[in-house]
């Protein structure tokens, strides 16, 4: 057994498909926010991103290549994502301050809550997704 190198974490295939979602979401909020006539496009890819989500878990799990760099990337890419959609959101509705103020706070429990999950899972040496690290949680953070 060869031991892994950064390099080959680097192209392990749901780090792949991470490049992949934040590809997708670059290019959806681009049109989203430049191109707003094209707003098909922007939702199939930002859609898109968030069904690799489900895939580079899966792969992680099935080719057991889970890493630390891949869990760090699908997290950002997730937060990126959904900080990404809410500023898109927050410049298409200016007119209306209660919604950037929705959006505001939206973005701000988004990553507030994440940041918690993480920190206090693991403060125990456990995973924020794994059932021991979500065990007496309240059954939407389970789930989520």
């Amino acid at each position: 057994n060869k031991s892994t190198t950064a390099g080959d974490v680097l192209f392990y295939v749901p780090n792949l498909i991470g490049y992949l979602r934040v590809i997708c979401t670059v290019l959806s909020l681009i049109l989203m926010i430049c191109f707003p006539q094209r707003w098909i496009i922007a939702i199939i890819l930002y859609v898109s991103s968030f069904v690799g989500d489900l895939f580079d878990g899966i792969a992680a799990r099935k080719f057991d290549q889970c890493s630390l760099f891949g869990g760090l990337l699908d997290m950002v890419t997730d937060r990126c994502s959904t900080t990404g959609l809410l500023c898109a959101l927050s410049h298409e509705h200016t007119e209306r301050p209660i919604l950037v103020l929705l959006f505001t706070m939206l973005i701000i429990l988004d990553i507030s809550s994440h940041w918690s999950q993480m920190y206090f899972t693991s403060s125990f040496k456990q995973h924020h997704k794994s059932a021991e690290g979500n065990q007496n949680s309240f059954a939407l953070v389970r789930w989520y």
